[in-house]
């Protein structure tokens, strides 16, 4: 009488295993970007800590979508091109974006689960490479993250930073980037009756542009000058890359 006999389960192929980096991940905030939190220039310290450090993303809870005509689920139509749990992370995420007082958005990250947990009790944490977050913030309009909302570090990372953390390159904030004046320079060459231009640290912005027009102009002539100027740098994707907020300061210089 024969006897049945159970087949052994097919090997895992390994191939399709990816490796878990964060597997002893204990939620808490990693050492070094705890410094940089308590750091004098927080954000320039956190945006440095970020290249190298785990954040975590808040996936959290939303409604049902509902069922289609044959009674499978509908389609979640922000999630169904995402290929793993972080591709999914982010754009939940990108779902419960913050709104900040200027009406822009931004990303949550999290430090660490207890401040995300105090941020949304129902949120689930998921561990990635803060610039793979990064990369997905990028993709959005105004290309922000806010890393601990809600607390007393939160820290907006600017456009241009999240950037480069997606792109591992060193973020030079725009006051201190010794390349800027000749780029801002160059991109208003051409402008109608601009005799120079300077670059400042600006006082509601990243930096202020002194630019000097020939006295005298009129009212037509003046806003012509501006109006270009404005549009070249707004147009400009090196200067995009490199400044998140600028404001003009027109100043009237004689002609010797």
């Amino acid at each position: 009488m024969p006897t049945d006999v159970v087949a052994p389960p097919p090997p895992t192929p390994k191939k399709f295993l990816r490796p878990n980096p964060f597997s002893n991940d204990d939620g808490s905030c990693p050492p070094e970007l705890e410094a940089a939190l308590a750091a004098e220039q927080r954000t320039i310290s956190v945006v440095t800590a970020l290249a190298n450090t785990r954040i975590l993303l808040p996936v959290v809870p939303h409604a049902h979508p509902g069922r289609t005509a044959d009674g499978g689920v509908v389609d979640h139509e922000s999630m169904k091109h995402a290929e793993d749990e972080v591709d999914n992370a982010c754009e939940s995420a990108k779902l419960v974006s913050v709104e900040l007082a200027d009406g822009r958005h931004a990303m949550p990250v999290f430090s660490s689960y207890d401040r995300m947990r105090a941020w949304n009790p129902a949120a689930r944490p998921v561990p990635t490479e803060a610039p793979r977050a990064a990369l997905s913030a990028a993709s959005e309009s105004d290309g922000l993250m806010l890393l601990d909302p809600e607390t007393e570090h939160a820290t907006l990372i600017p456009r241009p930073a999240t950037w480069a953390l997606a792109q591992g390159r060193d973020w030079i904030p725009a006051q201190h980037d010794p390349e800027l004046p000749a780029l801002i320079a160059r991109t208003l060459t051409g402008v109608p009756h601009l005799a120079g231009v300077r670059v400042e640290p600006g006082k509601t912005t990243e930096i202020r542009i002194v630019v000097a027009l020939r006295e005298g102009l009129n009212a037509d002539e003046l806003r012509d000058s501006l109006t270009q100027a404005s549009e070249r740098l707004k147009n400009n994707d090196d200067v995009r890359l490199r400044v998140e907020s600028m404001e003009l300061y027109p100043i009237a210089i004689s002609e010797a």
